[in-house]
């Protein structure tokens, strides 16, 4: 009976002692309710179902916020919905009047390839001795993003020929990327 107790007071402080560990990990900006915080997607976005993009122009403070919390840039649900994904096939921002110039990246698609940045920004990242560059649209959504650690998978656009979305692990957010080459 005493050694129970024991076992049961030693399991109890052990508890309590990883409470504001695990509670530090996820205050390191993921795991945001429902995004973020480790979960990479099963697969990437289905092809939207806008065919034309908008008269006007899309506006500036478009909010993708969609829950409370939930962050200020296109990003993934846990249960792997794609929010804000549903920029038209041609809406002009993603034209390439050389789609693939540098080539398709072929370091891996998917959840199964995740990727440690190296370094660099928005203009310019590597990972692996592979090169890519965000869109210039979407640097906003990037800011938070930690150039030199964080987790990234890479995802085919289906919808922009020469277009790739780089998801981060952490934050559960993403961009459109160009393949820069290798």
């Amino acid at each position: 009976m005493k050694d129970r107790v024991k076992t049961i007071v030693v399991v109890a402080a052990l508890s309590i002692l990883l409470i504001p560990i695990l509670a530090q990990e996820k205050g390191r900006g993921g795991g945001v309710r429902g995004v973020g915080g480790g979960h990479i997607p099963a697969h990437g976005p289905a092809s939207t179902r806008v065919k034309e993009p908008p008269r006007a122009a899309a506006p500036a403070n478009r909010s993708f916020a969609d829950k409370g919390g939930h962050p200020e840039a296109p990003h993934v649900h846990t249960n792997n919905k794609w929010i804000g994904h549903d920029y038209a096939r041609n809406d002009p921002r993603f034209h390439l009047d050389r789609p693939f110039e540098h080539g398709r990246f072929t370091g891996g698609i998917g959840r199964d390839h995740v990727f440690r940045l190296a370094g660099g920004g928005p203009a310019r990242f590597g990972f692996g001795g592979f090169f890519f560059s965000v869109g210039a649209f979407d640097y906003a959504y990037c800011n938070d993003w930690l150039w030199d650690s964080d987790q990234i998978v890479i995802y085919d656009d289906p919808d922009h020929d020469g277009w790739y979305l780089a998801y981060n692990v952490r934050l559960g957010t993403y961009v459109h990327v160009q393949y820069l080459g290798n």
